[in-house]
Parts: structure tokens; sequence; C-alpha cells
């Protein structure tokens, strides 16, 4: 296993997409990384996105990110107690999955629009697009 692989305490098979999904394929984390995507780095930030995450789901997400080295937590100021979560290289690595599946929503699904942050990554050629 290459050093930047995770190892999953649990995994169901040996198939990618089914130990990614078992990583990622809740109902809430790709929103969080979508979120921290659009530049959303702190608690109550994520906490306040319009799909309504609890709180304690929230919690445990963040952790579970952290514990796999896609996000990373950071003190905003030294000594204090208020913190940031940002993506890690690796968490910034599935802004690629998240372009694809946000695609394949704007042509499948009737009523979806890409938010005005990511319309202006998209227009810098900061964002994937799929």
């Amino acid at each position: 296993m290459a050093s930047n692989q995770l190892k999953l305490p649990t995994r169901r098979s040996d198939c990618p997409v089914a130990c990614t999904m078992d990583l990622l394929g809740d109902k809430w984390t790709l929103l969080i990384i979508r979120d921290l995507v659009r530049g959303r780095h702190r608690y109550m930030e994520l906490a306040q996105a319009e799909e309504t995450i609890p709180t304690n789901l929230l919690s445990e997400r963040l952790e579970r990110l952290i514990e796999c080295s896609l996000v990373e937590r950071r003190l905003l100021l030294k000594g204090g107690k208020r913190t940031a979560y940002y993506l890690t290289d690796k968490g910034r690595s599935l802004t690629k999955v998240l372009g694809v599946i946000a695609d394949w929503g704007l042509e499948h699904i009737e009523k979806t629009k890409l938010a005005p942050e990511i319309l202006e990554m998209r227009a810098r050629g900061e964002a994937s697009k799929g």
C-alpha cells in the first residue's frame, strides 16, 4: 500500500467504489467537503449550510475527515480556542469528484444550479468542471 493511501478500519470488499462509498457515501460528508471548497471554514459556517446538518453529525464527520487526513483543523489564534477547518491536498483532490457530480446534477436534475462561489471559481479556472 502506498504511503498516501488510507487504511479503512472496516470494509465490505476490496472494490475501490465500495471502499470510497464507505468513506464518503453518507448523506453529509461530500456536502461538508463542498462547503470547505466554497470557502466555509468555521464550524458555524458549516453548521449553517442550507441542508442543515445536525451539529452532532457535523462534529462526527469532521473528526472522521481529520482522521482520514482529508481535512485539517487549524487554530485561528495562538493560544485561542477558535478553530477553522481546511482541506488537505488529499481532500482537495476530491474537487474533481464534486465537479463531476455537480455537472451530472445540472444535466439530469431539474432546477439545480451551481453556487455563485463555484461559478466564480470555475471562471477563474480553480474549480473542476468534471
